[in-house]
């Protein structure tokens, strides 16, 4: 999940506004206040999955949780997250009164089968009243195309890869949806990047990835080329094509054996292209940070941490280390046990 939820986290926090709108009810006047940022530095947990707003003037803090699929361990790690940002809240709060929490479960992938709208995580004794936490569950791969257009932004146009009826056709015109709608390049290509990880995820076995990499090439008509991910994946999808035409008319046997080669030659490109992606991204978060591009070593530090300890764990040391600190950090030889 680690790709996907970065991805999606970068993208979220470019758009707080676009990912709140199509997670609250309509109707009612919402003010976006910004991420949680807290000052509890024993709580070795990133916030930025929280977001402080105001609903009817009062104050409020939604949780949104990117998963890869509604699996067991969800509900147990939407509750653990829930205590460390009440307890973040709770000590930020010096006294007042702690904001409502309301915690969302985003689902990417799973069973064919409805998923329920809501979830929930019981601590009680069996035979006692309720106690936990209840969560709500959106399932966006159990989305139409148009249900995730009619959610009004370019940030839940890159989920339509996930979509119960997505085909080629829908998604040429998300292509330029993202196109058009995209506030500046650097957008438009995350926005891309994010598509693209979707894609991967492929839920209902729709198999568009090659042909949606070669419809993002064409729209931005060699531009994307150059940016890593994207470049590596019409890379790749060119040479899986070039191969399948030289294996026309081999014999059925042969042709068998190849499909699997070539079958394990496009994971090991997805999985390339997926790690590029993180790279990417976080090279970004780099240079928002220290206003500077990393150095040929700095990111060679960055990917090198983000296989050995996870691209999560690099992406809150980004965002939780002063600049020397960081810089230092990232200059020190890498620890994993």
């Amino acid at each position: 999940m680690g790709d996907a939820d970065i991805t999606l986290r970068h993208l979220a926090r470019r758009r707080p506004e676009d990912l709140v709108r199509a997670l609250l009810p309509e109707g009612r006047p919402v003010e976006v206040l910004g991420w949680v940022d807290s000052q509890v530095t024993n709580i070795e947990r990133r916030l930025d999955k929280a977001i402080r707003l105001r609903i009817d003037g009062e104050p409020r803090v939604l949780h949104v949780e990117f998963c890869f699929a509604l699996r067991d361990d969800v509900p147990d790690r939407l509750f653990e997250y829930l205590g460390f940002l009440f307890a973040a809240l709770r000590l930020d709060a010096q006294g007042e009164a702690v904001p409502p929490i309301e915690s969302v479960a985003v689902v990417l992938s799973g069973r064919r089968q409805r998923l329920p709208t809501t979830g929930k995580r019981c601590i009680a004794w069996p035979g006692r009243p309720f106690s936990g936490a209840h969560f709500r569950i959106d399932a966006v791969y159990q989305r139409t195309v148009s249900e995730l257009r009619a959610r009004g932004s370019v940030l839940w146009l890159v989920f339509a890869p996930l979509a119960r009826n997505a085909t080629l056709a829908a998604l040429r015109q998300i292509v330029a949806e993202i196109h058009t709608g995209a506030a500046t390049a650097e957008e438009r290509a995350e926005l891309y990047t994010a598509l693209l990880v979707m894609a991967t995820i492929d839920p209902w076995g729709h198999n568009l990835l090659k042909e949606l990499v070669m419809m993002v090439e064409d729209k931005e008509e060699g531009l994307l080329r150059r940016t890593p991910i994207i470049g590596e994946m019409i890379i790749e999808a060119e040479r899986r094509g070039e191969e399948r035409g030289e294996r026309r008319g081999e014999e059925r046997g042969e042709e068998r054996g190849e499909r699997r080669g070539e079958e394990r030659g496009e994971r090991r490109g997805e999985e390339r292209g997926k790690q590029q992606a993180i790279a990417e991204l976080l090279g970004r978060l780099f240079a928002r940070r220290l206003g500077r591009r990393p150095t040929a070593e700095e990111e060679r530090s960055i990917i090198e941490r983000a296989r050995a300890i996870g691209p999560g764990e690099v992406e809150d040391a980004l965002l939780d280390l002063e600049a020397d600190a960081l810089v230092r950090w990232l200059a020190e030889p890498l620890r994993t046990s």
